[in-house]
């Protein structure tokens, strides 16, 4: 196991000692680590608190970029849907990771399994219901906006 993977587990180890759950996450570019994170679910109360998630927070701030090409990300469990959406959106096309999902459904920790699932069924049989809401007549729409401005 190469010296980032062993950060990104001990930072897991350390969290569950600390009373969180068992994700830590590293994020290396040219070979240095530019930012680590734990599972912060529980200090915050921020559902979105996943390890890697808040080691790209930190990286973008840091480097005030929202790019983060070339970035590798090393993560002690596989990356949820929503990780993995986001280190898409940064560019990051690139990660390594011990725990499977698999592996963490069988201590409890299950949701990425049903999630992947969810998410290939027809939006109509999804677990989250999200309808179609047109403008109002007359109503501003933003993505014209959008395309008007870039």
């Amino acid at each position: 196991m190469d010296k980032f993977m062993k950060r990104a587990v001990e930072l897991s180890a350390e969290n569950v000692r600390e009373g969180g759950q068992p994700f830590g996450a590293v994020l290396v570019k040219d070979n240095e680590i530019i930012a680590e994170g734990v599972n912060e679910v529980h200090i915050k109360y921020d559902v979105s608190g996943h390890a890697e998630l808040v080691a790209i927070r930190i990286a973008q701030e840091k480097l005030q970029t929202n790019d983060l090409s070339g970035a590798i990300m090393y993560a002690s469990g596989e990356p949820c849907p929503m990780c993995l959406t986001a280190m898409f959106y940064v560019g990051i096309e690139k990660g390594y990771y011990c725990a499977s999902i698999e592996d963490t459904a069988d201590v409890g920790l299950g949701a990425s399994v049903t999630l992947y699932e969810d998410f290939q069924k027809p939006r109509e049989e999804r677990t989250v219901q999200m309808y179609s809401m047109p403008l109002e007549e007359g109503q501003e729409d933003p993505m014209k906006l959008w395309k008007e401005q870039n």
